[in-house]
């Protein structure tokens, strides 16, 4: 992971650490992509003061320190998207690190205005303004609101959970929460999931959307069943055929039959598996 640090001469230092070395407390960047970010390339060769996406960057910086915080993160310049391996990792751990991280500070550059109160006291159109906004209808920023125990829209913090922990969700009750949320590209629909259910699938990037959630759908019902051998088999007991003293076969059948019963009274099921019986003799 790398962390960004905020010096006083304005500039910033990034520093990468690996899992066990990562500081306990940093603060951490939730924000829609626009143009001009600036990314790892661009912090390194010293062009970034000139992009759109710098003063986001600065902003975080700022207020990390005004929260006495020496690290920061954002995922524009902290992650080396032209390393196929390190993007990977960075996606499949990054709802761990919004969970970890001291601060969430979220950039809402569609919102202009700042929370007054009117003369009756009600905030209805401000209030309707912060609703509307873009990152509530992107898929990346969903766990971005769930992970952290709280995230600060610029002055305004919020209780994420109210407390509770994911798992007190149900799968069904999660995917809704994605139901209005879009992303660039569809296949991240699935992988903008894979923190908010615990889960690990490898990243396709070329694969359609609907095969990337059909691949996360079935790591969530793995995840949730484990890998019991009950849960792909059906009973089956030659004690519920009556006559059963007087089923006999070849020597070589009866070796498979054992085989695949293999003393738990259970077998799988193939597809085309047929059991055919003529008096007593198997066939």
């Amino acid at each position: 992971m790398r962390l960004l640090q905020y010096n006083n001469d304005g500039d910033f230092t990034q520093t990468e650490f690996f899992e066990g070395d990562i500081p306990k407390k940093y603060a951490i960047l939730s924000h829609r992509w626009g143009a001009e970010e600036v990314t790892l390339a661009d912090l390194k060769n010293g062009n970034c003061k000139r992009m759109a996406g710098y003063s986001k960057i600065q902003f975080c910086g700022e207020q990390a320190k005004r929260d006495g915080l020496q690290y920061f993160w954002v995922d524009t310049c902290c992650i080396d998207k032209s390393n196929s391996t390190e993007l990977a990792e960075a996606i499949n751990s990054m709802f761990r690190w919004y969970q970890h991280a001291t601060k969430c500070y979220v950039y809402l550059p569609d919102v202009s205005r700042p929370r007054t109160n009117s003369a009756d006291g009600s905030n209805e159109d401000w209030v309707s303004i912060f609703r509307k906004s873009e990152w509530f209808r992107r898929g990346w920023t969903l766990q971005e609101l769930i992970a952290p125990a709280s995230v600060d829209f610029f002055w305004i913090p919020t209780t994420a959970l109210g407390g509770s922990v994911l798992s007190d969700f149900s799968v069904a009750e999660r995917m809704s929460w994605t139901e209005y949320r879009e992303t660039t590209y569809e296949k991240d629909k699935a992988y903008s999931l894979l923190g908010i259910f615990d889960v690990y699938i490898p990243l396709i990037y070329g694969e359609k959307k609907d095969r990337a959630l059909t691949r996360l759908r079935e790591k969530i019902d793995k995840a949730s069943r484990g890998f019991k051998h009950e849960d792909f088999s059906v009973s089956f007991s030659l004690s519920d055929i009556s006559d059963v003293e007087h089923f006999v076969a070849r020597k070589t059948e009866l070796v498979e039959i054992h085989k695949a019963l293999g003393g738990n009274g259970s077998r799988r099921r193939r597809k085309g598996d047929r059991t055919s019986r003529s008096g007593d003799t198997v066939v």
